[in-house]
């Protein structure tokens, strides 16, 4: 289950409320200036997202680009973008689009008898998943005939016009470490990876440091030690799991999801995908397993709302057919069925294999343990098959998180 450092959220929403405050401030100047980027017309400021930092933006601006060029996938078209330096007040980057007409995905498949929860409606209209099902489908096709030599962010360079891979993965989970656990910034990785498995042992010392980070992440004795022989373990899975180790990578979007994704309403023809900031070149296993949004709810969300990896499956399974028949569907349209290697084979396989738990726990750093003890621990392995240096951390390390979330306790009784 999800457990986020209460006082790293409170100041991130500290920090949120006192931007925003200045930005609405400063709205009318803010119309202006994106009138001005427009090359005329009027401007109205009429919501805010989130403040993204440069790299994000950044890393957006040059995906967008990318599927312009390449691809036919909807995406608005780019007006004018900015760093922070660029911006009035300097209140942060920017990006200045055509505005798409549309209506989220997920509102139209969403269960409406639940108000508080975003889970697929049971009832939905097999026809209206089947069409929606196939242009996600033709969407993931698109990405993964792109290939890159590494796993990372991609740009292009102004001069050989010619896109690699440049900067880090910036990833979603990467994200919520840093808003929402106070992990340490300079740990997360510095550049591109060349092969998957250097990748995924990096994520492994990655989910590490973060068990030791986050002082409010194991509650009692028991707990730490179930986290520390979980996360250790999952250390050993990378040689397992691992497939296509020097490439090609592949674009994926650990983000992309029907909440991303706008429609016609009328139609039901996607008009425009969304939010593509953590959009990377990444190792081609993430981009082949079968989506975790098909009930718009993923396990993590499942165990967050109290219910259990069985009650996922039972749902999720026959979504997951359903999806994977019309990927074939439209694979053959396209002529691009070639038995194994097809896509909807590869999906098929890095469900049956497991391969698909191992990825998603991979970028599930607050649920990793779950999720590594239910889908991936088949034969119930203990501390008893890690090494002796290993096995000798457990016992200090308990001490160190008992300690941690004493204080972390004491802090938040300072705050409220």
């Amino acid at each position: 289950m999800v457990v986020f450092d209460e006082i790293a959220e409170q100041t991130g929403d500290d920090q949120w409320d006192e931007w925003k405050r200045q930005v609405l401030d400063a709205s009318d100047e803010i119309a202006s200036f994106v009138a001005r980027c427009r090359s005329g017309g009027d401007a109205e400021v009429i919501d805010w997202a989130h403040n993204f930092r440069d790299e994000k933006i950044t890393n957006e601006v040059q995906v967008i680009t990318f599927l312009l060029e390449r691809t036919t996938i909807p995406v608005p078209r780019l007006l004018s973008w900015g760093l922070t330096a660029d911006s009035p007040h300097h209140f942060g980057p920017f990006i200045i689009s055509d505005f798409v007409d549309g209506i989220h995905l997920s509102d139209i498949l969403k269960d409406p008898a639940d108000k508080k929860c975003l889970y697929l409606n049971p009832n939905i209209d097999r026809q209206i998943l089947d069409d929606v099902f196939e242009q996600i489908a033709g969407i993931l096709l698109q990405l993964f005939q792109l290939d890159f030599p590494a796993i990372g962010a991609i740009s292009k360079d102004s001069t050989s016009n010619t896109w690699s891979v440049t900067g880090r993965p910036l990833t979603y989970s990467m994200n919520e470490l840093a808003t929402t656990a106070f992990f340490p910034v300079d740990k997360f990785a510095t550049g591109p990876f060349e092969s998957a498995s250097t990748y995924f042992r990096f994520l492994s010392h990655q989910h590490i440091t973060h068990l030791w980070t986050q002082r409010n992440l194991c509650t009692n004795p028991k707990e730490a030690q179930k986290q520390y022989t979980a996360r250790h373990l999952f250390a050993l899975l990378t040689e397992k799991y691992s497939i296509n180790d020097h490439g090609p990578f592949r674009l994926f979007c650990d983000d992309f999801r029907p909440q991303n994704i706008l429609v016609d309403p009328k139609t039901l023809r996607i008009t425009a995908i969304l939010d593509l900031e953590f959009t990377n070149a990444m190792p081609s296993q993430d981009a082949s397993e079968s989506p975790w949004w098909l009930l718009l709810a993923g396990p993590d969300s499942y165990l967050l709302r109290g219910r259990s990896i069985e009650e996922f499956l039972a749902a999720y399974e026959p979504r997951l057919e359903q999806f994977l028949e019309a990927m074939g569907r439209v694979e053959r349209k396209r002529g691009l069925h070639h038995g194994e290697k097809s896509l909807s084979a590869l999906m098929r396989e890095s469900w049956a294999t497991r391969r698909f738990w191992f990825n998603y726990a991979s970028r599930k750093p607050f649920d990793l343990d779950q999720f590594f003890m239910s889908r991936l621990n088949e034969g119930g392995a203990g501390i008893e098959l890690l090494d002796e240096e290993v096995c000798g951390g457990l016992e200090p390390f308990v001490r160190e998180k008992m300690e941690q979330v004493r204080a972390y306790d004491n802090d938040c009784r300072l705050l409220l």
